[in-house]
């Protein structure tokens, strides 16, 4: 099974992108993978309480997750994967690419901020040619009603 990729973050364009991934996913028989990475700095800055904050990010990305997961079982009848992994984001998501052969479209949210589309879009952006699947990058603005009519 196809699976859509789609980074859940903090961002305001996320929800854009999971949005996107499931309608997409519900109308062509496919799957979601939902990926948070945890950045290194996230828990290296006091090493004696590393496992605590490393377990208190995972809560946090767990219940974010559920929200989403929640949303997508009910309204588009997709049982979304979540993915935790810790490092850089951009080696992070490519990472996951690779190691998951189902993957086959990676789903960007992107800012409508004018000082760009986020640090994500734009670093994998100039990768895209040596991704080994596509990128759908999502505006992050972008209505409900848009998107569902064009997924």
């Amino acid at each position: 099974m196809r699976k859509f990729l789609v980074i859940l973050d903090d961002s305001r364009e996320c929800l854009n992108a999971m949005r996107f991934a499931a309608m997409r996913a519900a109308r062509t028989g496919g799957g979601v993978q939902i990926l948070s990475v945890i950045p290194p700095e996230e828990y290296q800055h006091w090493i004696g309480v590393a496992d605590l904050m490393r377990a208190e990010a995972r809560e946090r990305i767990e219940v974010h997750f559920e929200v989403f997961a929640k949303w997508m079982r009910e309204r588009q009848g997709i049982a979304p994967e979540l993915v935790i992994r810790e490092g850089e984001p951009v080696a992070e998501i490519l990472a996951q690419i690779q190691s998951d052969p189902e993957v086959g479209v990676l789903v960007l949210g992107a800012s409508p901020e004018k000082s760009g589309p986020g640090p994500l879009v734009t670093q994998l952006s100039r990768q895209s040619g040596s991704l080994p699947c596509p990128i759908t990058i999502v505006p992050g603005d972008m209505s409900k009603e848009r998107l569902q009519a064009i997924t």
